[in-house]
This record gives structure tokens, C-alpha cells and sequence, in this order.
């Protein structure tokens, strides 16, 4: 069983970084692909960012590419999410997923095998 547990939201100004960190708990990290979600009020929740378990490859939402890194430490079962230039648009809570040997259709909740609770994030403008 695999438990991941977010850390890192809060408040922040437009145009500020917070780092968002990912705990996942169950062995072998590095076979799950590992995804970050976020769902604001009145809306359906939707892809943020993912890394593909093989190779590392990286993939982000249109709408914060360039702004938002997504990197794992495999020493530490731990994935992250950098946000530079936070616009208040990205307030939302920001859920952690891994999918195991995920490697197609990493953009699909429904893909992923495990989900954390969420964090919250604000960005005030």
C-alpha cells in the first residue's frame, strides 16, 4: 500500500515561488510515475505536471509550462513541484498521484493508482 502526503502550500503573493514536496511511502519509488493535479472551487480537477517513472521524462499543462518544475529525488521518495510567477489563477489544492509503470495518458486522473490529500494554495493578487 502507498500513501503520499503533500507539504509545501500556503499563501503567497502573485508572482511569488512556493515548492510543493510529495512523501510517498510505499517501496520501489522509482517504478511510479508521479503526478501533481489541482482542482480549484467550481472546477473539475486537472494535470499540472508529471514525471514518467523510465527516464524521467517531464511533462506540464499549457498554462504552466515555463513557470512550474516538476523533479524527483529518488533517495528520498520524494517529488516536487517549483511554481515561480504564481498568478492567482493557480490558487487551487494541489494533489500528489502515482501511477505505477505510468507511461501513457500521464494528463488522465484516472491513470493514477494512489492520490494524497491535497495542499493548499493561495495566490493573492
Amino acid at each position: 500500500q502507498v500513501q503520499l502526503v503533500e507539504s509545501g502550500g500556503g499563501l503567497v503573493q502573485a508572482g511569488g515561488s512556493l515548492r510543493l514536496s510529495c512523501i510517498h511511502s510505499g517501496r520501489s519509488f522509482s517504478t511510479y510515475s508521479m503526478g501533481w493535479f489541482r482542482q480549484a472551487p467550481g472546477k473539475e480537477r486537472e494535470f499540472v505536471a508529471a514525471v514518467i517513472w523510465s527516464g524521467g521524462s517531464t511533462y506540464y499543462a499549457d498554462s504552466v509550462k515555463g513557470r512550474f518544475t516538476i523533479y524527483r529525488d529518488v533517495a528520498r521518495n520524494t517529488v516536487y513541484l517549483q511554481m515561480n510567477s504564481l498568478k492567482p489563477e493557480d490558487a487551487a489544492v494541489y494533489y500528489c498521484a502515482a501511477g505505477r509503470y505510468l507511461s501513457a495518458s500521464y494528463y488522465h486522473s484516472g491513470r493514477y493508482d494512489y492520490w494524497g490529500r491535497g495542499t493548499q494554495v493561495t495566490v493573492s493578487s
